[in-house]
């Protein structure tokens, strides 16, 4: 029997074949091999991105700062982590009443210069970054007076005052604590806040700086942002408002008559209130 000359070789057949299958499975596999690459260079871009995003929502935003001591309490517990706005103040002035995150480096402590150490830096910006540490030098406290403010404890109940108006602390302050055991009569300066914590028999704040430049007071522009929300634990999570007290509308009238008179009728306004104030300290005394 004659081959068929037009029919190909068994082995030729073959040959082809196997070639094909090796040709599907190199292309498999460099198919596999881009997978990866491009499942980690995805990955890599996600994590910097992410990261990116955290350090710039750290810097201008938001923050998360830790409690590290019952000098807030019972608004803020040691432990509790807050975050913390810092555009707010772009917006609008430092309220009274307003929790505040400042920076004490230079105005309360001693200057300190950021790490030498490069990782170290990196690692304390890290830990600062989702709050489980941040520099010694930072505070918590209550705004109590704000620029203008004439801020004295105690009047005949007991009570702190800010331009003559009793506050109503009860809400805020440690169950059974006195609103202060230490006097004070000051003005606040212009830039400048009279701060206190909640905790007020264990609290490090503007009534034991009064021998300092600014008489116990903090510049403004030492101030981080407001804190807003207790975010953790999540038992506590709650938002952090301005107590009512500090909604009096005495208080705020008394603050503009105080600070800023008419230019019209400036001068007999001024007279008055100057006037008054003089009575009110004679009767302190």
């Amino acid at each position: 029997m004659t081959p068929d000359p037009a029919a190909p070789a068994p082995d030729s057949a073959s040959g082809a074949e196997v070639a094909d299958e090796q040709v599907s499975a190199d292309n498999e596999a460099k198919s596999g091999t881009n997978r990866k690459r491009h499942f980690w260079r995805d990955l890599a871009v996600i994590v910097i991105a992410a990261l990116v995003l955290t350090i710039l929502l750290k810097a201008f935003v938001v923050q998360v700062f830790s409690i590290p001591s019952g000098s807030m309490e019972n608004t803020l517990l040691p432990g509790d982590r807050i975050l913390v706005n810092k555009m707010v103040y772009r917006f609008r002035s430092i309220e009274r009443g307003d929790i505040v995150v400042f920076s004490g480096s230079g105005s309360w402590d001693p200057a300190t210069p950021p790490p030498s150490n490069p990782f170290v830096r990196f690692l304390d910006d890290a830990k600062s970054l989702v709050g489980i540490a941040g520099p010694e030098t930072d505070y918590v406290k209550r705004v109590i007076g704000v620029p203008g403010d004439h801020v004295v404890c105690c009047n005949a109940q007991g009570q702190v005052t800010v331009n003559g108006v009793a506050l109503d602390e009860k809400s805020y302050i440690f169950p059974g604590a006195a609103p202060s055991q230490i006097r004070f009569n000051l003005t606040v300066p212009p830039g400048r806040l009279w701060v206190m914590g909640d905790n007020r028999a264990d609290s490090d704040d503007s009534r034991y700086r009064t021998s300092d430049p600014g008489g116990g007071t903090i510049p403004e522009s030492a101030v981080v942002g407001r804190a807003f929300l207790i975010i953790w634990p999540l038992s506590r999570f709650t938002d952090l408002p301005i107590p009512n007290t500090f909604q009096q509308a005495g208080l705020r009238t008394a603050a503009a008559v105080a600070t800023a008179p008419s230019a019209a009728v400036g001068g007999g306004v001024a007279a008055l209130a100057a006037g008054t104030l003089a009575w009110r300290r004679r009767r302190r005394r």
